[in-house]
């Protein structure tokens, strides 16, 4: 099962409202429904089979013992690799996870803007917070191409709906999200966790 096919599923209806509990079983090439989210990784041992990363674009596990006094921002955040590529992204370790949205272009961008109701392609990997280690992806060679994402501004994650709006055709975007803007109540193995997404906008096509 391609990695990108857990993300283009419909919402369950009893946690519509925290946009984060979906269905995990529908490929990314059938036409989504009303609204769409970005889920995890459906089981456990699909996590191991299919979206384990590579040993090279994953961060160390947090060492405990850490100071967590001060909250991180966009800054402490590393990411390396050049735009349209893999990047390898390592959580800091000196500081608490944010309890807010972040947003920071890394990339500004050169082509069309994607403003609410645009559709956009978009290359992501997915990092969780508390173990620094690579949880999903669309790139090559573990990912199988672009995420669609036919809605800007609704039907995915809150952080998601949000964090998108205004990214340029050729930009790459950090995005960290707090529990609450991502899966948050969903029953899933990341309601608690504290998401941090790179994205590279491929192609924006302006809403009609």
């Amino acid at each position: 099962m391609r990695n990108v096919s857990k993300i283009l599923v419909a919402v369950v209806a009893s946690v519509a409202t925290l946009a984060g509990c979906v269905s995990s079983d529908q490929a990314s090439t059938e036409p989504p429904g009303d609204t769409v989210s970005f889920p995890p990784p459906s089981s456990p041992e699909e996590t191991e089979e299919t979206t384990a990363p590579p040993e090279s674009t994953t961060s160390a596990p947090r060492s405990s013992g850490v100071s967590t006094a001060v909250e991180c921002t966009a800054d402490d955040i590393e990411v390396t690799g050049a735009a349209g590529q893999h990047p390898r992204i390592t959580v800091p370790q000196n500081c608490s996870a944010p309890t807010k949205l972040v947003v920071e272009d890394l990339t500004p961008g050169t082509g069309p803007a994607a403003a609410e109701g645009a559709q956009l392609q978009a290359h992501y990997a997915l990092t969780a917070w508390s173990t620094g280690q690579e949880v999903e992806t669309s790139y090559p060679p573990s990912g199988q191409g672009p995420l669609d994402v036919p809605t800007v501004g609704s039907g995915l994650i809150e952080a998601w709906n949000q964090g998108l709006v205004g990214m340029k055709q050729g930009g790459r975007r950090l995005i960290v999200a707090p529990p609450e803007l991502a899966y948050a109540g969903s029953g899933n193995e990341l309601e608690n966790e504290t998401l941090v997404f790179v994205i590279d906008a491929v192609k924006v096509t302006p809403a009609a």
